[in-house]
């Protein structure tokens, strides 16, 4: 059935001579109602709202006095009652809503202050399921969207960030709201309700095993808005998704220019990569350029470390993003700064290391609290015309990995601890990914290529390229290679064998993996398959 329309347009102003403030988090509670209080506006409330305003002193009337009904089961059923949502879907200026309204005593709501149970928060503690059902927020969305609606007649405030504000319009109003300002509110406070039902059910489909719901959402809060995206052509925002993640989005920004479109997911790439590696066992650094790693290394230091990933490639690593799993130190910091650097990312960082990189005002300082577990399950989402794509996070950890050796020579132990680095390292290395690997660190890396065979040769050359400048050894002689995806052919393999490398690990599972084994054994390689693929796109 069809709705009509309505033949009463919005007032561009509207008094406020009611609210109802019925808040879980009371953050600003008392200072919002005390500056609603002395315009006059008469204060309605509920339960622990209504006995901090008591506390502080306020008059305020009690629900039930609206609705002529006490809270009942708990105080599960209080607000869901025609005496409430009359008074906020009651449109004034429609003689025949005035009129029902004054026929049942329904008083008109002009303002309401509502914001909801911690749902999210609570499933976050590791709650039971009783406790986060019963964290199900029922009259507050209902209240939100109905006095939402009515953005015509009543101003919703959801997020204690707005009060003073509000206060503020207020008075310059003369006690009345503006249209423009309400509808703003209201966008909000969908936004708000859209984002606590996303919330609900994506938690009610994990609780049910379901890896593909019917309908699947997602929400996200503001966190900036940024001068532009990929290109300046292009608008962009940086939402946190709530998830509390270790990493860029929950990171504490200690100084430096505002991060870019590009700066963000260029550092969460880096730190997801550097996650890889246990801080417990060994210090590694990985140093980023457009979401691919030029150089990663571990070390007994950071400093060791970031000294060896700088070296596989120089070049690019100018203008980079450099992760850190340990807390950046002085020693770390003061070689870091020597090359232009857009961000660094650690977990923590000393106060010497900070007064170094505060040397240089343009270079961000991010600091995470922690790594991310790089094994844990997760979502991730990616844009198609007219669709999501929607996945489980690549958990895939090769020391969880049954490694099986396919050829006649077996890996020595050195070649292995080089196999299992270049196999973590391609799992963050944009597809066709090849990385060559010796000591621990990176030597040489190929990256999104259309053929395998010319990752391998853009691998070695840049080995090359960056022995030159060093005027040392070519470091993919003796080294271990890593490819993300199985060798279709046998001259991905040979290209890899031109360049010296003498140990080889693959997914495995090609038609033709006994024409690239005995390829293998025709030069002596060892090669270890891992039966999983790291596709990256």
């Amino acid at each position: 059935m069809a709705v009509a329309a309505n033949r009463y347009p919005a007032p561009d102003r509207h008094p406020v001579r009611r609210a109802l403030l019925s808040v879980f988090d009371k953050t600003g509670l008392v200072d919002l109602a005390k500056g609603l209080s002395a315009r006059g506006v008469e204060l309605v409330s509920t339960g622990g709202s209504r006995a901090a305003l008591e506390a502080a002193g306020l008059p305020v009337r009690d629900v039930s006095e609206l609705t002529g009904f006490p809270e009942i089961m708990d105080g599960r059923v209080k607000t869901l009652h025609p005496g409430v949502h009359g008074g906020l879907l009651g449109m004034r200026a429609d003689p025949a809503h005035a009129k029902a309204m004054q026929a049942h005593g329904i008083a008109g709501i002009d303002l309401l202050v509502v914001n909801l149970y911690p749902f999210a928060e609570t499933v976050a503690s590791g709650a039971e399921p009783a406790a986060i059902i019963e964290n199900i927020d029922i009259g507050g969305p209902a209240m939100i969207r109905a006095g939402a609606k009515n953005h015509a007649f009543v101003a919703v405030l959801t997020d204690p960030a707005d009060y003073s504000a509000f206060l503020e319009a207020l008075g310059t109003g003369n006690g009345e709201t503006e249209l423009e300002h309400r509808r703003r509110l209201a966008g909000k406070a969908y936004g708000l309700t859209a984002a606590y039902d996303a919330a609900v059910s994506t938690w009610f489909a994990g609780a049910t095993g379901e890896t593909a719901p019917a309908r699947q959402s997602f929400a996200g809060e503001l966190a900036s808005t940024l001068r532009y995206g990929e290109n300046p052509h292009q608008s962009a925002a940086f939402y946190h998704d709530g998830s509390k993640r270790a990493g860029v989005a929950t990171a504490r920004q200690v100084q430096g220019k505002e991060l870019s479109y590009n700066n963000i997911n260029d550092t969460d790439a880096a730190f997801e990569l550097v996650a890889e590696f246990d801080p417990a066992r060994t210090a590694a650094v990985a140093i980023i350029k457009h979401a691919n790693p030029c150089g990663v290394a571990e070390g007994a230091t950071l400093a060791e470390a970031y000294a060896r990933a700088l070296a596989c490639d120089p070049v690019s690593a100018f203008g980079g993003i450099v992760a850190l799993n340990r807390r950046l130190d002085a020693a770390s910091a003061a070689e870091i700064v020597k090359v232009f650097t857009e961000v660094i990312i650690a977990p923590e960082a000393d106060e010497e290391a900070i007064a170094l990189v505060a040397a240089k005002k343009n270079l961000r300082l991010l600091l995470t609290g922690g790594l991310p577990d790089a094994g844990a399950p997760g979502l991730t989402v990616k844009s198609v015309a007219g669709g999501l794509l929607v996945q489980s996070r690549d958990d895939g950890l090769v020391d969880r990995l049954d490694l099986k050796v396919v050829t006649k020579r077996a890996p020595s132990e050195a070649e292995m601890a080089d196999l299992r680095f270049a196999f973590r390292v391609a799992k963050h290395v944009k597809s066709n990914a090849i990385v060559y690997a010796k000591g621990l660190a990176t030597v040489g890396i190929g990256a999104g290529q259309m053929s395998r065979v010319d990752s391998a040769r853009i691998a070695a050359r840049k080995a090359e390229d960056a022995a030159q400048a060093a005027g040392g050894p070519i470091l993919t002689k003796g080294s271990a290679v890593a490819s993300d995806a199985f060798f279709p052919f046998a001259d991905g393999l040979l290209s890899a064998v031109a360049a010296g490398a003498t140990a080889v690990i693959q997914p495995g599972g090609s038609m033709r993996d006994a024409e690239v084994i005995a390829a293998a054994d025709e030069h002596d390689i060892a090669m270890v398959f891992t039966g999983m693929r790291h596709f990256r796109h």
